[in-house]
């Protein structure tokens, strides 16, 4: 039996010793139908009278007002597969108009988004860890959050498998993201609290987040650049982001410090520290300057001294604790690729010394 409830504002769903969030501010985008009609036994049937005040609203909206627990996208697409039945006949076009009256049973069953969220034994390599924080060095090729395409072994599942009293956070404690192919430092909250303050801290951008970047290219401007430059989808590829202008497109402010570390003869490793954390913000930004990371084909980048993936990684992490406010301060050096590009592009940083 599929069980639902609220905590803190959001609703939940239980699955065995597991509660995971249904919120669709806090879940992946939603699943497709095929998905649906593939599921298990897992099943609730809800069952609603239509309230008479909604004689003649469409059916989609309906079931949005009647059963506000659930996203009214996942509700149709519920429609869609045929779960949906009035007087016992399927329906299927979330725009049917209902009567006053009418007998709705809604059959419930849990989406790819919800069973993403299982426990696996995924290893992660733990920094630092108490009641409250977990700072671990996410490794490149590792998805932090199920999405489409990566349902499963991803860094919130091997959270839940390390601890699965992570399942009561939502997200599981996940309060900011890496992209797949950027190595580095994440922080995870492992209490309410903490992960209450550590969101509030990173929109005060109190959160310290810095990474080492291989642009292509030398370095020719200051050694020292503040690229303060809104981002957003870039209207001419809906799959990247772009450098916009907020007066005509879509967008939110971005700021990025960038310092130069080291020149080589075809490239630049540049330390960037985040003001804001805008979706591919580094990586966006770094191209905008004319030195797209080495190995990022999206932006412009190529592979380059064997690196194939974007060269960037977080290597440097401070935060006052959520809860004692104690200062701390970790570092992260380079992955094996990335030091093996440094030594074939004739950078010679060592991330330990800075």
């Amino acid at each position: 039996m599929i069980i639902w409830r609220e905590t803190s504002g959001a609703t939940f769903l239980k699955q065995g010793q597991f509660i995971i969030s249904t919120d669709p501010a806090v879940a992946p985008a939603d699943m497709e139908v095929e998905d649906l009609l593939e599921q298990g036994p897992e099943v609730e049937v809800r069952e609603i009278r239509v309230a008479e005040q909604l004689h003649a609203q469409r059916v989609d909206m309906v079931l949005a007002r009647q059963l506000p627990e659930f996203s009214r996208s996942y509700l149709q697409q519920l429609i869609e597969a045929g779960l949906v039945r009035i007087a016992g006949k399927p329906v299927r076009k979330p725009a049917l108009r209902v009567h006053a009256g009418d007998s709705v049973a809604v059959e419930l069953r849990p989406t790819p988004q919800t069973q993403a969220f299982k426990p696996e034994m995924i290893p992660l390599e733990v920094v630092y860890e108490d009641g409250d924080v977990l700072v671990v060095n996410k490794p490149a090729g590792l998805v932090v959050h199920p999405a489409p395409g990566n349902w499963s072994g991803t860094l919130l599942n091997g959270i839940l498998g390390r601890d699965p009293a992570a399942a009561l956070l939502p997200r599981a404690g996940i309060v900011h993201r890496l992209d797949k192919d950027t190595s580095g430092l994440m922080v995870v909250a492992r209490s309410r609290l903490a992960m209450d303050r550590l969101i509030q801290a990173i929109a005060a951008r109190e959160v310290r987040r810095q990474y080492l970047a291989i642009g292509h290219r030398r370095w020719t401007g200051p050694e020292s650049l503040l690229v303060d430059a809104a981002i957003g989808r870039d209207p001419r590829n809906r799959l990247r982001m772009a450098v916009v202008d907020v007066r005509q497109h879509a967008g939110k402010t971005a700021s990025t410090e960038l310092r130069l570390i080291e020149n080589a003869e075809t490239c630049c490793l540049v330390e960037c520290s985040l003001q804001t954390g805008r979706t591919h913000q580094i990586r966006v930004h770094m191209a905008s300057v004319g030195h797209p990371l080495v190995g990022d084909g999206l932006y412009g980048g190529a592979p380059l001294g064997g690196l194939t993936r974007q060269a960037l990684h977080a290597y440097r992490l401070g935060f006052c604790h959520p809860v004692d406010a104690a200062e701390l301060i970790f570092t992260a050096a380079v992955p094996a690729d990335m030091g093996t590009a440094f030594a074939a592009l004739g950078l010679r940083y060592n991330s330990g010394s800075d």
